[in-house]
């Protein structure tokens, strides 16, 4: 497993991975005509994260470990409603298989 931050002690296993969501000001929601919509209309679940740590993989059938595809650091657009949330040392991080991450932002 790697991580990002040092005193955080979770490990997610098999395909699953711990993202911190970001802020509305670090995705910046903003119009196609670029005016900024306030964050008291986006109250819906988040959408994208930076990805903390990361479980070893998935194995297949034949037992072949399958390694994971995104790594810690990545930010990542998810499903919104395929996670489960967790609250450690004060912070809220979500926990995701690796099948609902949907793409990695460059």
């Amino acid at each position: 497993m790697k991580k990002i931050n040092n005193k955080l002690n979770i490990r997610p296993l098999g395909d699953k991975v711990l993202i911190k969501a970001l802020s509305v000001g670090e995705t910046e929601k903003k119009s196609k005509s670029g005016i900024i919509i306030p964050d008291t209309i986006d109250k819906e679940k988040p959408e994208q994260g930076r990805i903390v740590a990361v479980g070893g993989g998935k194995y297949d059938d034949s037992g072949k470990l399958l390694p994971m595809s995104v790594k810690v650091g990545d930010r990542v657009l998810f499903s919104k409603y395929g996670y489960d949330e967790i609250k450690m040392d004060g912070e809220e991080f979500l926990i995701v298989s690796e099948s609902q991450i949907l793409a990695v932002i460059k």
